[in-house]
């Protein structure tokens, strides 16, 4: 089945415009403005409202793509907390103003979260691997709904913001790795554990804590292939983004077929997008996501 994804049912987020490469959005009180690539088209506001609605802009740096710094207006926090609800499910997030545009948060991640929840809790003693779990959304959402959850990433300070964002929600017990994801699930195979669920968010291009290099393309079909070693045949579910621009949803979709054997109609297939409030959709990134759990998605 392809699907849409998107946010919905958040007070604490809104994208309210976007266009000319940059989007322009509320996390709970803030209003940023920042770098999109894909935002080709022409905003809908005019320059002077970005301007005097955005309290945080952040700015290139003269010949990078990615590093710059954020012009702050007064009152404009650099760290704050944002709430989200889903049914029994209470988190908070930390954000901060990092200098490659990012806030410690992808809200286009709400749909996911939202399946992750219902799978954990749907799984009796669930125990969840997520793999480049970056500040723990998906994590959260796991162990909120009582699963047993293991959260990979391999740089150290963004797990210390992932522990703050669990701390804050009041959960507890999250098992931490500090580790290259590739070379943990090499050695969680042959160590022969299994998991109920695994959910994959990887970069185009990353290194590990001891110079391990991840390229996409490169690395991909390898590690879902372990991840099929890992995963429960029965009970079992998993989530994989990728944000790459090259690549499709049929890309994933060939990978996902290859690699793993279930009934179409236990799987979904598609793209994430965040809408502005003149409704147009963004798009961010292709997922897939199946379900033994469950017939229906």
């Amino acid at each position: 089945m392809y699907s849409f994804l998107t946010v919905s049912n958040w007070p604490d987020y809104e994208l309210i415009d976007s266009g000319n490469f940059e989007k322009l959005e509320r996390f709970g009180d803030f209003v940023l403005a920042r770098p999109e690539p894909q935002a080709i088209w022409d905003k809908a506001l005019s320059e002077a409202e970005w301007k005097n609605q955005a309290q945080a802009i952040f700015k290139r740096e003269k010949g990078s793509t990615e590093r710059g710094q954020w012009m702050l207006k007064k009152n404009m926090a650099e760290q704050w907390f944002i709430n989200y609800n889903y049914k029994d499910l209470k988190l908070k997030f930390r954000l901060g103003l990092s200098s490659f545009k990012h806030v410690g948060l992808f809200p286009e991640q709400d749909a996911n979260w939202k399946f992750i929840y219902d799978q954990s809790k749907a799984i009796p003693n669930a125990k969840v691997l997520n793999l480049f779990a970056y500040t723990g959304g998906a994590s959260l959402a796991a162990r909120g709904a009582g699963a047993q959850v293991t959260h990979v990433d391999s740089v150290k300070q963004v797990n210390f913001w992932a522990r703050e964002n669990m701390e804050a929600s009041g959960l507890k017990d999250i098992r931490w790795i500090v580790e290259d994801a590739m070379t943990f699930v090499k050695r969680e195979v042959k160590r022969g554990n299994k998991y109920n669920g695994i959910i994959l968010d990887p970069p185009a291009y990353g290194r590990g804590p001891n110079g391990e290099k991840w390229q996409l393309e490169d690395e991909i079909n390898e590690m879902l292939k372990l991840c099929a070693e890992l995963l429960e045949p029965k009970n079992s579910f998993l989530v994989i983004n990728l944000y790459s621009l090259g690549f499709s949803a049929l890309i994933l979709e060939n990978l996902m077929n290859q690699t793993f054997k279930f009934p179409k109609k236990q799987q979904e297939l598609g793209e994430i997008y965040l809408q502005d409030q003149n409704l147009r959709k963004l798009p961010l990134g292709t997922f897939f996501r199946f379900s033994t759990v469950a017939a229906k998605l």
